[in-house]
This record gives structure tokens, sequence and C-alpha cells, in this order.
């Protein structure tokens, strides 16, 4: 990690940009500056992030995770896509401005960090001590994927998150199921009957309140959604399940990206090793994650689900509620000069015009930008929504690569005239 880093401010000194690492409680962040420059064009700061997610399984790379392998023009690698292979377009079209324009045609400043995988534990101390160090008028982000293969994005949403532990307690150890049971509330099914009772047959969550603040869907959105090259037969094909489901009157696309989902991430208790043995679990234990829309507040919607459990709790058991993670939403205007700016760019670079797309997943860094830096993010990504980020052989096009790092230049450019 500490030789990641160097290696970031390296290319920054390579470039003549100032620029410095500043150490955290955990992994270190790079902070560059290319400088004032002459005009009144707005500036941007770029973030990205040198570290990435552990290998997993070595037996399921093709080729080692940290030995870069290009097969058939792709480039096969940790990070490649997820964030190092993106990151570095913006750090190249910098190079590419300074060698061969002498300069950048606007200020921009580069925050690059260490510990986005791990949730960004230190990024809004750094954002808060360094806050007029970092003043800009956009962030541009590229940790995010094109619509398809053929279809370049930008990306201007993203939910918030709320994700939650349920742990349900009963007897004082296992019990056999034939001497006990009947007798006493099992805790297998006390949570089964607690996980059910937050949706409804129509996948609604049933939690008070949960809708309030949700946005409706308009007609403006649906006319975006409807324009995408999107398959939902290729999409239900991909992966391998027999139906689409979700909450009813909405489209898959709508349900992705613009409605609120709950959903059990994990489940676990009483006996599940090979073989038989018939008991009432002591403890059990399930891991939820709620994704929310904009306008959602986490901290409501959080209170509710608490009380939501403990109201759907049966007697007999104890039921404790921990909580790993909350984040808020995050949405972006799509008509601010940035952002013309960026899908000019985008269309510079790929030769082909961007589509406007959502994102079910969630960056907390996002609220933050705009709360600490009072900073709108634009997200260009470069890389295919199948690159296996996360998993074994992630990959990043050469292509894409190439073609991001011409838009992540071209975007300098555009910006500096978009007024």
């Amino acid at each position: 990690m500490q030789r990641g880093a160097q290696w970031v401010q390296d290319l920054f000194v390579s470039c003549g940009v100032e620029s410095r690492i500043v150490e955290t409680k955990g992994h270190a962040c790079v902070l560059a500056d290319t400088g004032p420059v002459s005009g009144d064009g707005p500036t941007v700061l770029v973030y990205g992030h040198y570290d990435v997610q552990p290998t997993g399984d070595p037996a399921l790379w093709d080729s080692p995770a940290f030995e870069p392998t290009v097969r058939d023009c792709i480039l096969f690698a940790r990070g490649s896509a997820d964030d190092k292979g993106q990151a570095l377009t913006h750090l190249l079209a910098l190079e590419a401005w300074r060698h061969v324009a002498g300069g950048t045609p606007i200020r921009v400043k580069y925050i690059i960090e260490g510990e986005e995988e791990i949730g960004s534990p230190n990024l809004e101390k750094i954002l808060r001590d360094h806050r007029d160090e970092l003043a800009c008028d956009y962030v541009v982000i590229s940790d995010t994927p094109k619509f398809d293969a053929n279809t370049p994005a930008i990306t201007y949403g993203t939910k918030g998150m709320i994700y939650k532990e349920i742990i349900v307690t009963g007897p004082k150890q296992n019990l056999h199921s034939g001497s006990f049971g009947g007798t006493i509330t099992n805790p297998g099914n006390a949570l089964a009957s607690i996980l059910a009772s937050l949706r409804d047959a129509d996948n609604r969550v049933t939690i008070p309140g949960y809708y309030d603040d949700v946005r409706d869907v308009t007609a403006e959105d649906r006319g975006r959604l409807a324009a995408l090259p999107f398959d939902e037969t290729e999409f239900r094909d991909s992966m391998d399940v027999a139906s689409l489901e979700g909450e009813r009157q909405y489209s898959t696309l709508e349900r992705r990206w613009f409605r609120p989902t709950l959903d059990v991430n994990g489940l676990h208790g009483g006996f599940t090793g090979e073989g038989a043995s018939t008991v009432i679990p002591a403890t059990v234990m399930a891991k939820v994650s709620m994704r929310i829309v904009p306008d959602q507040d986490p901290d409501r919607i959080s209170k509710s689900f608490d009380e939501a459990i403990h109201a759907a709790t049966p007697p007999g058991v104890r039921v404790e509620i921990m909580e790993h993670a909350r984040c808020g939403a995050y949405v972006s205007p799509i008509d601010s000069p940035g952002m013309n700016a960026a899908v000019a760019a985008v269309e510079a670079g790929f030769g082909k015009r961007p589509v406007f797309t959502r994102e079910g997943g969630s960056l907390p860094i996002l609220p933050l930008f705009r709360d600490l830096l009072g900073a709108e993010s634009i997200m260009i990504g470069f890389c295919t929504p199948d690159c296996n980020a996360h998993g074994p052989n992630e990959f990043f096009a050469l292509s894409d690569f190439h073609n991001g790092t011409k838009t992540a230049a071209h975007f300098l450019d555009k910006l500096a005239h978009a007024g």
C-alpha cells in the first residue's frame, strides 16, 4: 500500500505537478494540484483510489491477479477496472496535457485514496482538514461502468444504504427438537417470521413510512429508460434465473435505479453442517440491507426498521439489532455546465454520445463531497458492467482504457469552455 501511494505521487512528480502523501490512521492519501491558471474557468477535483479488493481464490484466476496480462486486447488484473485502471486514465490525461501543451487549461486537483474498498473511514477527516486546499466546482470520478460494452455512460445517481444484522436468541443452548419442540419459541421460526413480515405479496417493503419521501419516477425518467438498449431477457439469462421479480407496477430498470429495496444478505444459525442434527437453535442471525433513494432520510429509515423488527418479534425470544453501514442516496443535475462538458468529452473520446444511468449500488463519498466541498460529482465510467470487479479475472478492455484516457483529456478542455 505504501509503494502504491508512492507510485501515484511519483507520476505527479514526473508531470511537474505539486503533490504530497498525506498519512491517515489507515492507508495514505495522495493530494495533487496543478495550480491556478489564467482565466476564470472552473476547478475540477479528480477522485480515485489505488486500493483494491482481495484476489480471492487464486485458482479461479486464469493468470496471476497482480501480474497484468493482456489477452485478446483485454487487460486482466486485480484493480484493472476497479479502480486503478480507470483512475489512471485521468493521470495519463494530465501527463499528456503537461508534456504536450505545457499545462492544463483549467486548475485540476487530485485526491487518490487508499481505503475506498473498506469504506473510506478516513476520507471525511481528510476532506475536513484540507477543505480549502480541495475546494472545487466539480468532482469527477471514474469508478462506474458503461451501460454495456458498446454504450458509454455517465452515472448521475446512486442509492444510499442501511445495512443491519438481526440476532435472535432463545434458549441457553441448542435443544433437541423432539424433546423440546412445541414448548418454546424457536429462534429460527421467529427469525423467519420477522423477515417475512418486512415485505408483502407485491414485494413492497412494509416498514411504516418507508415510501413516504420516495420520489415518483417521472415521465422524463421513463423516457430516458425507454431509450436505453436494455434487453430484459438477456439480463435475466445473464444471471441464470427463471424470472425477474420485484415491486409490481415498476420495470426492471425502475426497480434497480429509482425504487428503494430491502434484501436479506445472509443467514446463519442452528446446525448447518454435513448430515443431520435435529435441534432448536439457541441463536440465529440474518444480515439485511436496504438500498434507499433520494429524499429518504437514512436516520429515520434506520429507526423505523428497528421499530418494525421489535414489533414483529414474537414472545419467548430476544432480538438484538446491529448496524454496519448507513449512507444517503445521491443524485446530481444532468443539465449543469460540467455535465454538458462531460457529455461532449465522452462523445469525443468514444465517438458515441453517452447515455445517462443511475446505479443501484452506493457511494458514500458522493454526499460527502457535496456536504463538505459544495461540489456535485460527475461519474464517467469506462469499464464494462461485466468486468468482474471484486471477482476473479477482473478485466479492462484496452480500447476502453485508451478511449477513457482520451475522454479524460477532452473533459478538461470542454470544461474550460463550459461557462
